[in-house]
């Protein structure tokens, strides 16, 4: 099961990237990938990528909040879509313990991002992870 949410994802990640690179909503761009089917997007993907398009706008801020020295904009752009990944699994999955939904985010950031990322990605989800219980989502 991990392998195949591991897959999902890196395809959710791809397809929020390719929306922000394209200037495209996300709901066209997931469409877009369902009705080519080529490959078939697992439906965790959908999961992942409709929960960041609906809770996109906390998700952002609370990233912006505890981004300590960063703005949104000069995030690079995987890492600016894995924290959304990462912190919808943390804030809006209980299916996820939140030590999977850290560790799966970094080491996406470990093979697709810049060599710092692993470390930025894990320390700004893992505030997430302790401060969860004082949010309202």
């Amino acid at each position: 099961m991990a392998g195949s949410r591991t897959k999902a994802r890196k395809r959710a990640l791809d397809v929020l990237f390719e929306s922000e690179l394209q200037s495209r909503a996300v709901g066209a761009t997931l469409d877009r990938r369902v009705a080519a089917a080529d490959p078939p997007v697992n439906p965790y993907t959908i999961e992942l990528v409709e929960g960041v398009r609906e809770h996109g706008a906390r998700i952002d801020a609370l990233i912006a909040e505890y981004a300590e020295g960063w703005t949104l904009e000069r995030m690079p752009a995987v890492d600016r879509n894995l924290l959304r990944i990462g912190a919808y699994e943390v804030l809006y999955r209980d299916d996820v313990p939140d030590p999977v939904a850290v560790s799966e985010a970094a080491n996406l950031a470990a093979e697709l991002s810049t060599d710092d990322s692993p470390t930025f990605v894990r320390g700004l989800l893992t505030r997430l992870v302790e401060v969860k219980p004082t949010l309202s989502v």
